[in-house]
């Protein structure tokens, strides 16, 4: 069940997942999990699973809940379906594939929530990573944010939601993107690590098919309070006591 380099983290509720150095999670995939409060979602995807973080997160609170998890890259897929079999969680179902060739693979217009959390970093942008898993996850190369918002589209139902999280610098390409895939942005959260940084992250969701204008802007989300977590951020990781500040 674990190979040799990986290990398992504790997610909370008696839910583990396997990682590895190269293959794990960070606090930003937490927050989106919670943002998403895939508590009232019946038939939810997660675009970029990776290795499954958000699918076992969402199935920890909400067993009846029918997951369909997306990841193009070959081990983190294999990775991901030994977790869901280590916590017998027969609700998620992962799909090695494309996000721009889901056609045929997931049923269009089906799904209530689809989230993401996407490459940080354009194409072609900044110093990339000779390590092609890594290249991957930071950077837009095997998709764009167009892909993701388009692929979003297709699969939800009229009305049903998107959540994304992306660095601030990004806001104007998300929103922009989301608007010309018929995602109306309704929601919009931004995450300092403290009061005296800057926003490191922001948490937008928007809905298919929904009416132009009405975004609402979210109260801040502080990580760090007085030296600690903030209360909300120990609330959001619940019985989970990773570290993972990334």
């Amino acid at each position: 069940m674990i190979n040799k380099g990986e290990r398992l983290e504790p997610l909370g509720n008696g839910v583990r997942i396997i990682v590895s150095d190269l293959f794990h999670f960070s606090t930003d995939t937490i927050l989106l999990a919670d943002f998403a409060n895939a508590d009232r979602a019946k038939n939810a995807a997660d675009l970029g699973t990776g290795c499954g973080t958000i699918p076992l997160l969402w199935a920890r609170e909400n067993r009846n809940i029918k997951i369909s998890a997306v990841e193009i890259q070959p081990e983190c897929c294999n990775m991901a379906r030994r977790s869901v079999e280590l916590n017998e969680l027969s609700n998620i179902e992962i799909f090695n594939e494309d996000l721009k060739r889901l056609r045929g693979v997931l049923p269009f217009g089906f799904f209530d929530l689809v989230s993401c959390n996407p490459p940080y970093k354009l194409g072609g942008s900044g110093i990339t990573n000779p390590d092609s898993e890594k290249l991957l996850a930071r950077h837009e190369e095997a998709c764009t944010i167009d892909d993701i918002t388009l692929a979003a589209k297709n699969l939800l139902q009229f009305g049903g939601r998107v959540c994304l999280c992306q660095r601030p610098e990004r806001l104007a390409d998300i929103l922009e993107s989301m608007r010309k895939n018929d995602l109306e942005p309704k929601r919009l959260r931004f995450v300092q690590q403290r009061r005296n940084k800057q926003p490191k992250l922001f948490l937008v969701e928007g809905r298919r098919g929904g009416k132009s204008g009405g975004l609402i802007v979210e109260p801040t989300l502080f990580i760090e309070e007085n030296g600690d977590w903030s209360d909300e951020m120990k609330k959001i990781y619940g019985s989970y006591k990773g570290n993972y500040y990334e």
